[in-house]
């Protein structure tokens, strides 16, 4: 028997729709959805077969009986396991509160659901993975537009210029976006970007910037006074919705293109040339404020500085340029229903909302849980439970973290497969992968907004549940079963689509439904209103910044330069894999078994590396990581580089298994290396030594 089902990719957060062929229970073929995504997809959505028969992934609930990380497990009931887990979250409850108890996902649609449970069990603390990705321009953008970081669409396809630093696109695979650059660029499109490295999407753009490690906040300084100085920016837009425009020209003064261009190790004329397209391509000019953000001490800043730089644009609502996304009542229909429990009323033990009253309370800040761990203020951390998030390949320095995790009397992992953190928790819970599980409905906002689902494919090949279920099944356990009205996950869809008009069998046919046929636009002279900072208006001078004592306006600081012999340690993404979550995948295995190095050829030439040679990297405290060196003129000589999520060392993921080498474990520090304004670690402030590695083969000698 055959069938097609409509879905959603989920093999990266992504989440690309997707149309996959099922025959007798099998899964022979998987695509993007026609509809959406032309039948594009990446090699990543195409290995999500590979998933259902890897007999390397936890197959039923698993409970620690030897010491954690020591990989020694007992098989669990569903009933047991569940039991197991309740009965250790009401003992944490009665003897330190509930509010002991933290919770973290990877984010993403459905988090509302994991924010009930946690906040139904009476603790405040939920929390995810964006501090090691995008909290820095989260708070950049709420800090000058009055919303956070998708507050915004990017209509790329229709735009002139997209202006990229250090966004690989390319690498990161949203398909549908990049799908818009190829459009963009076959229509006569230009596309800036800058790095310290070569990519993909730098090899795609009209202009690339390979600029020194930690400068890219001077590049932009740099684009600003040329920018203001000739005129160069939409004066009606600056003096209708913008305040502190005075100050920044005032600020902006010593920074010149000359300054820039020596600074970062680039060309004036170079950085003049830009900005004379950017002239021609106005307003439908892109600079992105960036993604994974959580790099450099001022990457805040850098943040800031690219949304100011689509400010002087004055293109926000613009066609090509900046569209606030649109949701279900700006279509004339009603929005679903999701799972809600108010938070309850106590301080975050990462102290965010009363210590760090600046940042955005949200999913607060994962790393500054670690504290309250170790020294019981403001009060004892006791359980985390992570939902598809593993902080030890997330975040640095894992051997700390585990000391501080070591306070905890429960560590509970809910994924799909064997994480770092999941290899050292008490208790296992498997979820069933993508193709084997529903997910509740959810609305995808933008200029066209829809209402998405992820249907199960195919039953599950091994003892797994769905996240829904896992979730209802813990909360009856604890007595907080009422905050999850359903019993079966069409009970759930029910719920969520009552009073819409809309049945959970009107998605069968494309995979979604449509909630306008046209794009929705705001007129881009009645944008009052839509920036929700204290004084209405785009704020260049931020009243909330000023207010907890910082700068706005930050003066450039230039970055420290590496010792002799050493290089500042930066990480990126591979097209191939999604972090670590995809390295024991045998399809993307065959595709890339592991990373390797960056090291600039002259650098290498001095040390007596060459191209597939081991290298030791070492880091401050001598911890050493071994890994190919690739020997490339495309990096630049003050750092290497190397694809994050390898190293790993869970023993039943043969193919993972000390296969590359791990960045994260070399980030000696990085802990405690935060940026106080933004909230995000700098995980590209470290150095490390590299030295030819004494395990190369030695060439034999007659004697």
């Amino acid at each position: 028997m055959k069938k097609t089902v409509f879905s959603m990719c989920g093999m990266c957060t992504v989440r690309c729709p997707i149309r996959v062929e099922v025959e007798d229970g099998e899964v022979t073929w998987i695509e993007g959805n026609p509809h959406l995504l032309k039948g594009a997809l990446c090699a990543k959505g195409s290995a999500g077969t590979a998933l259902l028969k890897d007999t390397e992934r936890p197959q039923q609930p698993l409970i620690r009986v030897g010491g954690r990380g020591a990989g020694r497990w007992r098989k669990a009931s569903w009933p047991e396991a569940l039991d197991y887990v309740a009965e250790k979250l009401k003992t944490i409850k009665t003897e330190h509160g509930p509010e002991s108890v933290v919770l973290s996902s990877r984010g993403g649609p459905w988090q509302g659901m994991y924010k009930t449970f946690i906040h139904a069990f009476g603790s405040p603390n939920y929390t995810n993975h964006d501090c090691t990705c995008g909290r820095n321009t989260h708070h950049a953008s709420l800090s000058i537009n009055g919303v956070g970081r998708k507050g915004f669409v990017y209509d790329i396809a229709n735009s002139k210029h997209l202006v990229l630093f250090g966004r690989n696109m390319f690498a990161s695979m949203r398909v549908a976006e990049n799908l818009q650059i190829m459009d963009m660029l076959d229509s006569g499109g230009r596309m800036t970007y800058v790095d310290v490295r070569q990519s993909m999407t730098g090899l795609k753009a009209s202009r690339f910037f390979q600029v020194r490690p930690g400068t890219d906040y001077a590049l932009a300084l740099g684009f600003i006074n040329e920018i203001i100085k000739r005129g160069i920016y939409n004066k009606a837009f600056v003096e209708r919705y913008v305040s502190g425009f005075g100050e920044l020209c005032q600020f902006i003064e010593p920074y010149t293109t000359a300054w820039a261009a020596k600074e970062c190790g680039v060309k004036e004329k170079s950085i003049i040339q830009f900005i004379d397209e950017v002239a021609e391509d106005m307003p439908k000019v892109i600079f992105h404020p960036g993604w994974n953000l959580s790099r450099y001490k001022d990457s805040f800043y850098a943040s800031r500085a690219l949304h100011i730089l689509n400010v002087l644009m004055g293109n926000i609502e613009q066609k090509g340029a900046l569209i606030i996304p649109k949701g279900a009542g700006d279509c004339g229909a009603k929005g679903i229903r999701n799972l809600d429990c108010p938070k309850p009323d106590i301080k975050r033990a990462d102290g965010v909302g009363w210590k760090y009253k600046h940042f955005d309370k949200g999913p607060g800040l994962s790393h500054l849980f670690f504290d309250a761990m170790k020294t019981g203020e403001p009060y004892p951390v006791k359980a985390w439970i992570a939902m598809r998030h593993d902080p030890f390949t997330a975040m640095p320095d894992p051997q700390a973290q585990k000391e501080a995790y070591d306070n905890c009397d429960l560590l509970v992992a809910i994924d799909t497969h064997y994480s770092e953190f999941a290899w050292y928790a008490d208790v296992i819970l498997p979820e069933s992968t993508y193709l084997e599980r529903d997910n509740p409905i959810c609305l995808q906002k933008g200029p066209k907004p829809r209402l998405a689902v992820r249907r199960q494919v195919v039953e599950p090949v091994f003892d797994t549940k769905a996240g829904w279920e896992i979730f209802k099944q813990l909360a009856d356990r604890l007595d907080i079963g009422e905050h999850f009205p359903y019993t079966t996950i069409n009970d759930l869809y029910a719920w969520q689509l009552e009073g819409t008009g809309h049945t959970i069998e009107d998605f069968a046919e494309k995979g979604f439904i449509p909630l306008t046929d046209k794009p929705v636009m705001y007129d881009p002279e009645k944008l009052d209103g839509q920036f929700k900072t204290p004084s209405g208006k785009i704020e260049i001078i931020s009243e909330k910044l000023t207010k907890a004592g910082f700068e706005s306006l930050k003066p450039y600081v230039s970055p420290d330069k590496p010792a002799k012999g050493q290089f500042r340690l930066v990480y990126g993404r591979s097209a191939v894999h999604t972090h670590g979550h995809t390295i024991n995948n045998p399809l993307l295995h065959e595709l890339m078994p592991e990373n390797s190095l960056w090291i600039n050829t002259k650098v290498a030439a001095r040390m007596n590396v060459n191209e597939g040679d081991l290298v030791d990297v070492i880091a401050s405290n001598g911890v050493t990581e071994t890994g190919q060196a690739h020997v490339t003129d495309f990096i630049h000589p003050e750092c290497v580089y190397t694809v994050h999520g390898f190293g790993r060392q869970v023993p039943l993921q043969t193919k993972a298994y000390h296969a590359g080498f791990s960045d994260q474990k070399l980030m000696i520090g990085l802990l405690d290396n935060w940026d106080q304004v933004g909230g995000a670690i700098n995980l590209c402030e470290v150095f490390v030594t590299v030295r030819r590695s004494s395990r190369n083969p030695k060439r034999r000698v007659e004697l």
